[in-house]
């Protein structure tokens, strides 16, 4: 829980690096979260629920892409990749594969390593 309390108080800060343990902690409970969110408005609303995901997405959605944004960082590429996310498929995957990859081990052109093993080049 305290990978998503760390993405939450970056709000919207696209600047840095995100490890992997970040990037998929949040994505986890995340996912949790819409999955509990889904069964509730069930109970609540029946078929016609989806009020109470609706809103959750909405309100994660700026933390979701500037945590996306600083992971694709953690791999030294820029934040502009994040519009593969337009290409159906192809784009998520190619994003999927990203957020996979390890992160450099040194400074790279956002910052230094988020682990903090990494030397200064």
């Amino acid at each position: 829980m305290e990978w998503y309390k760390k993405v939450l108080s970056n709000y919207a800060t696209f600047s840095g690096r995100a490890r992997r343990t970040e990037y998929w902690m949040f994505i986890l409970i995340n996912i949790v979260i819409s999955f509990v969110l889904g069964i509730v408005d069930y109970l609540l609303l029946g078929d016609d629920g989806g009020f109470l995901g609706l809103i959750y997405s909405l309100s994660i959605l700026i933390p979701s892409i500037a945590v996306l944004v600083r992971r694709l960082h953690d791999t030294n590429r820029t934040g502009w990749w994040v519009l593969l996310a337009f290409i159906p498929l192809i784009g998520m995957l190619v994003l999927l594969i990203f957020a996979v990859l390890e992160g450099d081990k040194s400074v790279n052109d956002y910052g230094p390593d988020p682990k903090g093993v990494g030397e200064a080049v």
